[in-house]
């Protein structure tokens, strides 16, 4: 499962963002303001989102009432440190589906995350993109060419569906290590590389496109 969590509070985010993995097995994408959250819920899958009600620059309810104009229909779920009834129904009315007040117990935050992720908030469509003599399949988590099945491993297709979805835009190795490996992940560019490598080798050295200095694209 997938999960967006918004919170600025370093201590309380890198608490939630590790036991989320640890406890619930999730791969979590943490982001520490609200324009981020904004931006990464709309160029991503998540299962759930988690909008910290106060961040900077824009806060939790801002960002769930700005998504749901834009057709925005994943569950999301507020974190709150306000338990006024009336807070609870701004909430609630900027389109959040559920809300937890601070502070809170992890196991409870994980209990409400998987009551949301069964709620089927969309149909599952079988999503394919095709491009070039490729085609990639998000639901199933394949990738053909020609019609024949090439063998991804779990971080080589993040990767490649991440750069499929921003196909002709450079992105750096600061944006790769943080959207699929994770923010605190202890990890560094040889990793992205590394990865990068791996994937020429399996769908030719041309498809992927090297920005010296910089990151990589898929060409358009």
């Amino acid at each position: 499962m997938n999960i967006l969590l918004a919170e600025d509070d370093m201590k309380l985010g890198q608490l939630v963002s590790h036991m989320l993995k640890k406890k619930g097995g999730y791969r979590v994408d943490w982001v520490e303001h609200g324009e981020d959250a904004y931006d990464y819920a709309l160029a991503s899958h998540y299962d759930v989102l988690v909008l910290d009600w106060m961040m900077p620059e824009k806060d939790g309810v801002t960002v769930c009432r700005d998504l749901r104009s834009e057709g925005y229909g994943g569950p999301i779920l507020m974190l709150t440190a306000k338990d006024a009834i009336q807070d609870r129904v701004d909430g609630l009315d900027a389109g959040a589906d559920d809300y937890l007040v601070k502070p809170f117990e992890i196991d409870e935050l994980l209990a409400r995350i998987r009551a949301l992720a069964r709620r089927n908030f969309a149909p599952i469509q079988e999503e394919v993109v095709p491009f070039g003599r490729y085609t990639l399949n998000r639901t199933s988590r394949n990738l053909y060419v020609d019609g024949h099945e090439i063998q991804l491993s779990p971080r080589e297709f993040q990767l490649l569906d991440l750069l499929l979805q921003n196909k002709g835009q450079v992105l750096t190795r600061d944006i790769l290590l943080d959207r699929i490996w994770g923010y605190d992940a202890d990890v560094s560019y040889k990793i992205v590389d590394a990865t990068v490598k791996l994937l020429r080798k399996k769908l030719g050295a041309d498809l992927i496109q090297s920005i010296r200095g910089v990151g990589y694209k898929l060409e358009g």
